[in-house]
């Protein structure tokens, strides 16, 4: 059997090819999706009132901060390509890195681009040109839609970008991110010139509005629900120059440049719509628009909402084949996902896999709402433990270099780790049996990881 050292040598790093201003728009393109356009009327319904719409958004973005400060220390320390398993793996040991791959292999990663790619379809299908993305594809026993082939070739189309080279995908994340948030601050702007606006609407509350500890609790879950993906940055960290600088000023610029879009976008809808409004419409900025410019206006949310969703799709695809990558040349998974393009230098097994598994998904079911939510708790928990890493490695490497110090250490990294467990817990009590299911499948990695090892058997964690 070849030692580590040997298949390492054998085996090609990734490019380093990813400037910071790529690493940015990974960062801000993948974490602005759909969900500013959406999120505000879960959160009125929830607190009813804009001052704690408000304060949801500033302790969401905070505590999503004090995580990627976390990870930019990770990060600039332990620059490799698969990011948390890297930590995970480093601090835990081989079984909870495992663990952490196959859930996202198997369930995270697959169920996001199915999930991305069936909210772009229907998100195209507002446009009456896209109506025919609802109709059914055949009756049978089961019915297949035409939104769903949309969203297979929309998988299969950006993956094609990604095994061309993630300078290509990069560069498609960089312009396509400016572009939305150009959009988004023109929608904002639209908004706060109308004269249909009022600074009243900020005042108005939803009388109906869940309310109490409880109400605030799944506003925040929107809120970091949000502000999610952040962390996609650092498991493409193998292929960003400089990343002892890059990845703590993509991380942390990325995080102040989506707050202030977010905040700006919020603040637009409330001052056209009043809070009773905003609850009652399932598309607020749609809405808001609609009132300010007609169905022009209408339009342009619409086509801003189908953009930032592509773009995300970019960055999701593009960060999800790098942890079963990281795994296989770990000997942590099988060889063959390990394997770079000759001439494209990607990933590319590992892409091809992972988009047949979001293919499947895609196939099977139609609406993915309930299958997102089994890797949601799951996402949490590895927030959670990854975050905890830092102070394993404070303690048992306190000497070695970090180009990045987290700020307020140890607090801020103990306060995202609290908000997480609590998150966790209300997370996996709200989607008990979606969450029982989810733990089941990240349990059922066990023997996979014991085949695996039997198969390969164990790598230096200096690989």
């Amino acid at each position: 059997m070849a030692t580590t050292q040997e298949v390492t040598q054998q085996t090609p790093d990734l490019p380093r090819v990813l400037g910071t201003s790529h690493a940015t728009a990974i960062v801000v393109g993948t974490i602005i999706g759909s969900g500013i356009f959406l999120v505000p009327h879960e959160m009125i319904r929830a607190v009813g009132s804009s001052g704690l719409v408000y304060l949801a958004w500033i302790v969401g973005g905070l505590l999503s901060l004090f995580g990627a400060m976390t990870y930019a220390e990770l990060g600039a320390m332990m620059p490799y390509a698969g990011g948390e398993y890297v930590y995970i793996r480093k601090a835990y040991g081989d079984l909870p890195a495992f663990l952490y791959m196959w859930t996202w292999f198997a369930v995270a990663k697959p169920a996001s681009i199915a999930s991305v790619t069936s909210g772009l379809a229907r998100t195209l299908a507002i446009f009456g040109v896209f109506a025919w993305l609802e109709q059914p594809v055949f009756h049978g026993s089961t019915v297949l839609y035409w939104s769903q082939l949309f969203a297979i070739a929309a998988t299969w189309l950006i993956t094609g970008l990604n095994y061309l080279g993630i300078k290509k995908a990069g560069d498609f994340q960089l312009f396509f991110t400016w572009l939305k948030g150009v959009l988004i601050v023109i929608i904002a702007v639209f908004c706060f010139t109308s004269h249909t606006g009022s600074l009243k609407n900020f005042n108005t509350s939803f009388t109906g509005s869940q309310g109490g500890f409880g109400g605030f609790m799944v506003a925040m879950i929107a809120v970091l629900w949000a502000y999610d993906g952040w962390n996609d940055l650092t498991m493409v960290a193998g292929e960003v120059k400089r990343p002892e600088r890059s990845l703590p000023v993509a991380l942390i610029a990325g995080l102040f440049i989506v707050g202030a879009l977010y905040m700006a976008t919020n603040a637009a809808i409330q001052y056209i719509l009043p809070a009773a409004q905003i609850a009652a419409s399932p598309r607020p900025a749609v809405t808001a628009m609609a009132v300010v410019s007609g169905h022009a206006g209408a339009v342009l949310v619409s086509a801003a909402m189908a953009l930032s969703i592509f773009v995300t799709l970019n960055g999701t695809i593009m960060s999800g084949a790098r942890i079963p990558f990281a795994a296989a040349r770990d000997r942590l998974f099988f060889q063959k996902m390990a394997h770079i393009h000759p001439r494209f230098q990607s990933p590319s097994t590992s892409l091809v896999v992972q988009a047949v598994l979001s293919t499947l998904l895609l196939l099977v079911v139609g609406r993915f709402q309930q299958l997102f939510e089994l890797a949601i708790f799951a996402e949490w928990l590895f927030y959670m433990i990854t975050a905890t890493t830092i102070f394993v490695y404070r303690k048992r490497q306190p000497d070695t270099p970090r180009p990045y110090r987290v700020w307020g250490y140890p607090v801020l990294p103990a306060l995202f780790v609290l908000a997480s467990a609590v998150l966790l817990y209300f997370s996996y009590a709200e989607n008990l049996r979606n969450s029982l299911i989810g733990t089941g499948i990240i349990l059922a990695g066990i023997p996979l990881f014991l085949v695996i090892r039997r198969k390969y058997g164990t790598a230096s964690l200096s690989s």
